[in-house]
């Protein structure tokens, strides 16, 4: 077996691991779909009223990328809630003794969380439709626009990693990720449109990967009008590019550093 192969395998072992708690917790499954839900619900009717995206955009078809964007990046925090839990009750120290690759817990780990937010995902296609948004650009760029919401959140769930194998508890790493993921999240253009900002804020929001994401998806399924102009900055006009970018530099930089962080963490 070549070392990429057993570092695979081992990693699919360990997915395998967080996998089998949907069945045997399936309360952690029913929570996590019920947010996206209640998400879509809430701001297609209690703030639906209130926000006008311009151009005669309906806002409903506005709103979903913006919380399909919000949703897989709050997913991204049960790695490192996943991670902290495991620290704190020694199991990190039952997979060190085992004869796996030092790798394969946080392989494991993010890739087992996709799946949850595939589910998330799937539950709040199938609201959103529910409440009147559609996917007017073909089922093509609609799979297109899945998939990068999808890379983009493992790319965060790198980043929950390398936090959640350095904090001391999952209470920490909670508080820790709503502090730094609610910002990141509401300045942008998820729920709003970036012209609705102060001045400052939006250089902020144009630039903010999350805002990129949910262009790029806006535009993916369709759910834009030529009558609104989108912001002169080059992350905006070419979202797609951006964000990919973005995944790419989160994972160059945190795959190394989270990996670093778990031999360290082991050792202790």
């Amino acid at each position: 077996m070549t070392t990429l192969t057993r570092h695979a395998t081992d990693g699919w072992v360990v997915a395998k691991r967080n996998l089998i708690k949907i069945v045997r917790v399936p309360e952690i499954l029913v929570f996590v779909l019920i947010s996206p839900i209640m998400f879509v619900l809430l701001f297609a009717y209690v703030f639906g009223g209130a926000i006008d995206p311009g151009g005669g955009v309906n806002y409903r078809e506005f709103l979903i990328a913006g919380i399909f964007a919000q949703t897989v990046v709050f997913g991204a925090t049960f790695t490192g809630a996943g991670l902290a839990e495991d620290m704190q009750k020694g199991i990190i120290d039952r997979f060190r003794s085992l004869p796996m690759s030092s790798s394969a817990v946080l392989v494991g780990r993010t890739t087992s969380d996709v799946v949850y937010n595939v589910l998330s995902l799937i539950i709040m296609a199938l609201t959103g439709l529910l409440v009147g948004w559609r996917m007017r650009e073909g089922v093509g760029k609609a799979l297109l626009a899945f998939l990068l919401l999808l890379l983009f959140a493992y790319a965060v769930s790198w980043i929950m990693a390398w936090v959640g194998l350095m904090v001391p508890s999952v209470d920490v790493i909670n508080n820790a990720s709503f502090i730094v993921i609610m910002p990141l999240t509401f300045v942008s253009n998820a729920f709003v449109p970036t012209e609705s900002f102060p001045p400052v804020l939006q250089r902020v929001v144009e630039w903010n990967p999350v805002s990129t994401l949910t262009q790029a998806c806006r535009e993916l399924f369709g759910n834009t009008n030529e009558t609104v102009p989108v912001p002169d900055a080059w992350s905006l006009q070419n979202p797609v590019v951006y964000t990919l970018i973005c995944v790419v530099v989160i994972l160059v930089v945190f795959v190394p550093l989270s990996i670093r962080q778990y031999r360290i963490a082991s050792s202790r």
